[in-house]
């Protein structure tokens, strides 16, 4: 279980979490480092400098005009490469200069299944703030769609949101997005009209070199744009949709003029509904699936990187976590904190006290896992994920109860963790430590305090949040907290910059480089004199992990890993146990100052450029 305690005067600096993940009491705050990467073409067969074709389609019809569209391209001497975007690997997209997309919408609005994953991947990395605005700056695009009036709103939805996302991740649109009409018996004429406009386009700005199309530079447009005033239906450029995201977009939700703070009445189960309409369609829409009336499921960013073979998160680094089989959920969607560096920028509701209507646990424990293993399921087909991994998937073995808001505030929040553990799958619950009564009792592991940790059988773990400009020379005022709670270990872990707002004042030059924060963690290992060494770290995370010396090396070799099977058959046992029991050799790869820097050299590497309005 993760906790994490605003007491001591450097509360808002140091965040202590307590986590029960497999019997550990355990530090738990998210954060990504914001940093530039090289990049590496996983599929040579397609080459940037030829235009891609993309066709978003089920009966064909799509495909068909795409069909001819690449005909018309070749004959004018235009090289494009015709694409089906489920062989396609999205993250290609900002190395390309030039994108046609020929969509289909199905009638609840969503695009064919050979699209989805490249519909998903736009939509989730325009609400990232992490991406970054500027990814998509050399390309440009052009959508035509393909739809059905019969369809009411949704009409060519699936074409207007590729645009919208398109634009939204810094692309310019060549041609506004032409809706195709199949009802109305003249796509043909309209698809080949839109056709001839994009190609006057093209040939006004194509290289004569072979025919292939490209940039001239970063700042001259070699294309010439198109614009259609008779076209109603058309998004205003760089307009943003009302809809946001609690929790990975936070930079970019306007601040609200108060928060909701909700006062105790005493009562474990009121008739208020957490979940709003609002709220509901604001979480579904980023792809958070809802439970009951208080509780979420989402499947992590992580877990969708393991199970295609690229690397998991630091908790497999560190403690043998098989992200591809963590399933991140909640039991309650409000938070009891307001933390200076929210992610979420204080957006979601603060309660001070449950008195919400209340779900049953055995319910939201079904229910979370039949909707972790639906997303799971759909990722069958995307690029680099295999039949195996995809099987090991469905059976989740960890749950971090970590997605947002305040899961120990949840009445029923042991039920819901043996449950789980009944099931064999392990748990890390993060909490902000307001409830020491429910600290107190949790099962099997209890501590109320600082103090109180040094009396645990089973890990614990301090987490530190290092703010640049804010903390990073406090080496002694955190080295002097060890000694209350002589804490097994102490993830120490760069700040994310989640965006500008009314609510935070961190800008990126608050956040850490990685060798920041090497330097602040080996400083604190020295200043325990012994009692702590730096055992492993995860770079991609900017984040480092001190372990005791006494309990943990054994014979030069780490033993930061947690045997998972053994933890399970101790639980079951009812016996008494210890961090001992359970605990696993940490592979080299993950010790500090390996070569892999954390990585798992079992996966593939796939690195990245980050693109971002202001640079550090």
């Amino acid at each position: 279980m993760t906790w994490n305690t605003p007491s001591l005067a450097v509360a808002a600096r140091f965040t202590l979490l307590a986590v029960l993940s497999a019997g550990t009491v355990y530090c738990f705050y998210k954060s990504r480092r914001l940093r530039k990467l090289a990049f590496q073409n996983p599929n040579p067969k397609l080459s940037p400098a030829r235009g891609k074709l993309f066709f978003v389609s089920q009966t064909g019809t799509s495909k068909a005009l795409a069909q001819r569209l690449f005909d018309f391209l070749t004959a004018k001497g235009l090289a494009f490469d015709l694409v089906n975007p489920q062989d396609y690997e999205p993250e290609d997209l900002h190395r390309e200069t030039l994108v046609v997309i020929v969509a289909s919408t199905w009638e609840d609005g969503k695009p064919p299944p050979n699209g989805s994953f490249l519909a998903d991947w736009l939509s989730e990395s325009a609400d990232d703030f992490r991406v970054g605005s500027l990814l998509l700056s050399k390309c440009k695009f052009a959508v035509f769609g393909v739809g059905s009036r019969a369809y009411g709103e949704t009409f060519n939805a699936v074409a207007k949101e590729f645009s919208r996302r398109l634009r939204a991740l810094g692309a310019a649109e060549i041609l506004p997005v032409r809706e195709g009409n199949v009802d109305e018996g003249d796509l043909d004429e309209v698809f080949d009209g839109w056709s001839a406009k994009l190609i006057r386009a093209l040939k006004g700005g194509a290289l004569e070199n072979g025919g292939s199309v490209g940039c001239k530079d970063d700042n001259e447009s070699e294309f010439e744009v198109i614009s259609e005033s008779d076209d109603d239906d058309a998004e205003d450029n760089g307009e943003e949709s009302g809809i946001v995201d609690l929790e990975d977009i936070a930079g970019k939700i306007p601040p609200r003029k108060s928060t909701t703070v909700v006062q105790s009445n005493g009562k474990l189960n009121g008739e208020k509904e957490m979940v709003t309409p609002v709220i509901r369609a604001n979480l579904e829409k980023q792809g958070y699936k809802i439970i009951g009336s208080h509780s979420g499921v989402k499947l992590c960013r992580w877990t969708k990187s393991q199970l295609r073979g690229r690397g998991g998160c630091y908790k497999h680094s560190f403690y043998g976590i098989e992200s591809h089989r963590c399933m991140e959920a909640t039991p309650s969607l409000a938070c009891a904190n307001k933390c200076v560096f929210c992610w979420r920028h204080h957006t979601n509701p603060v309660g001070k006290s449950w008195q919400w209507k209340m779900d049953n646990p055995l319910d939201i424990v079904n229910s979370a896992i039949d909707l972790h293993t639906k997303m799971i399921k759909q990722m069958r087909g995307v690029p680099g994920v295999k039949q195996e991994r995809l099987s090991e998937g469905l059976s989740p073995r960890h749950c971090a109860l970590s997605l947002v808001g305040e899961p120990i505030m949840y009445p029923e929040i042991n039920s819901l963790v043996d449950e789980l553990h009944r099931r064999r799958i392990s748990t890390f619950l993060v909490t902000n430590a307001q409830f020491p009564e429910k600290i107190k009792m949790l099962r099997p592991v209890t501590q109320d305090s600082l103090k109180a940790l040094m009396e645990k059988q089973q890990r614990t773990v301090y987490r530190l949040t290092l703010v640049k400009g804010w903390n990073t020379e406090d080496v002694d005022a955190y080295s002097s907290l060890f000694a209350i709670g002589n804490p097994d270990f102490v993830e120490i872990k760069g700040v994310t910059y989640c965006g500008s707002s009314a609510t935070s004042k961190l800008t990126m030059e608050n956040v850490p480089w990685h060798s920041d924060v090497k330097a602040f963690s080996e400083a604190l290992a020295q200043k325990s004199g012994g009692t702590y060494e730096v055992a492993c770290e995860h770079a991609h995370s900017c984040c480092v992990l001190l372990a005791k010396v006494d309990k943990f090396k054994i014979n030069g070799q780490w033993f930061t890993w947690i045997d998972y099977e053994k933890f399970h058959d101790l639980v079951a046992s009812g016996r008494p146990y210890d961090s001992k029991d359970y605990m696993a050799a940490t592979p080299s790869w993950a010790v500090y100052g390996a070569d892999e820097g954390g990585f798992d050299p079992e996966q593939s590497r796939y690195r990245k450029e980050r693109h971002h309005k202001s640079s550090r």
